[in-house]
């Protein structure tokens, strides 16, 4: 029974660690409150993810260390560096694998399907910040002083997910009420599913294959408009009263919110078709994306507990 040592207890690490927990494994879950799921198998820790000493004593011993601890959205410059830094630190140390959650705006704008190959080409201060951190740890790498990983996701899809899509579709759509969303309604989008996020941090953490290499979370392409109907649909909701939001409206909206304030910068994400290609991860490790219909079905139900517990 090996140990695998988990950072970020949101809902893409709690799932992780219940998954390796469920199949027989040690999972030590790190938080900055020692927060998580009950489980035998799971030990919650108390930790900061940037504190280096403080990982690596967590992580002496264990097979991965697996990071899915992403600070505010609005916070990202100053605040992942350090956690990045601090990551890659205990995995030198301690000879853990360190398999790291991104996403693909590293990528910056690409015509046509991304896959893994595609060289970093940012066109954002996010996308700089999560390109620098990947690139940092492949040194580290082809200087064998660690062994390291990145599974890069889409847009979050679940009903715990804290996505742009949750908040700004789902909660008034299965409300029955006008939701807006900003960008191209109509562009095809790639989108993924929490748990098979999980499944990749898992598979990726598990297999000599994967150190050196980045890995796409097999995702589902549907469009905003296509999405939010098929959800109205899954919870017998009013058929949906969707707009789109202008950049306009987004700035309007960021003037109170630090947070929407952000998605100007990253606009072009959502007014642009976004495909992510998760055929190399699909063929190396037997993995698929799950039907959009168990995606929808977990999404309507996590947010309806969610609404109730509120």
């Amino acid at each position: 029974m090996s140990l695998h040592v988990v950072a970020g207890a949101g809902s893409t690490g709690s799932r992780t660690a219940l998954l390796l927990a469920e199949s027989g494994e040690r999972v030590r879950l790190v938080s900055r409150r020692g927060l998580g799921p009950a489980h035998p198998l799971i030990e919650l820790a108390a930790g900061d993810a940037s504190d280096a000493e403080r990982l690596t004593e967590l992580a002496t011993g264990a097979s991965a260390l697996i990071n899915t601890a992403w600070p505010a959205y609005n916070r990202w410059p100053t605040d992942f560096p350090p956690i990045a830094a601090a990551l890659l630190s205990a995995a030198e140390r301690t000879g853990a694998t360190l398999v790291s959650l991104s996403n693909i705006y590293g990528y910056g704008r690409a015509d046509g399907p991304l896959t893994e190959d595609l060289p970093m080409a940012p066109i954002s201060v996010k996308g700089a910040v999560r390109a620098q951190i990947w690139l940092d740890a492949l040194a580290a790498h082809a200087a064998g002083r660690a062994r390291v990983a990145e599974v890069r996701a889409a847009d979050f899809l679940g009903g715990d997910a804290g996505s742009l899509f949750n908040l700004l579709v789902t909660t008034p759509v299965l409300a029955g009420e006008p939701a807006a969303y900003p960008g191209d309604l109509d562009a095809p989008h790639s989108w993924s599913f929490v748990d098979d996020v999980a499944r990749t941090l898992v598979t990726v953490a598990r297999d000599d294959r994967a150190p050196g290499h980045a890995w796409h979370v097999p995702s589902t392409t549907v469009s905003v408009r296509e999405l939010t109907a098929r959800l109205a649909a899954r919870a017998g909701a009013p058929e949906p009263r969707l707009t789109s939001m202008s950049l306009g409206d987004i700035a309007w909206a960021g003037a109170q919110d630090p947070i929407v304030a952000e998605l100007i910068e990253m606009s072009y994400t959502m007014t642009h078709p976004e495909l992510l290609d998760s055929t190399r991860t699909e063929r190396t490790f037997g993995l698929s994306p799950t039907p959009l219909e168990d995606v929808l079905a977990d999404t309507v139900t996590g947010n309806l507990a969610g609404a109730a517990r509120a």
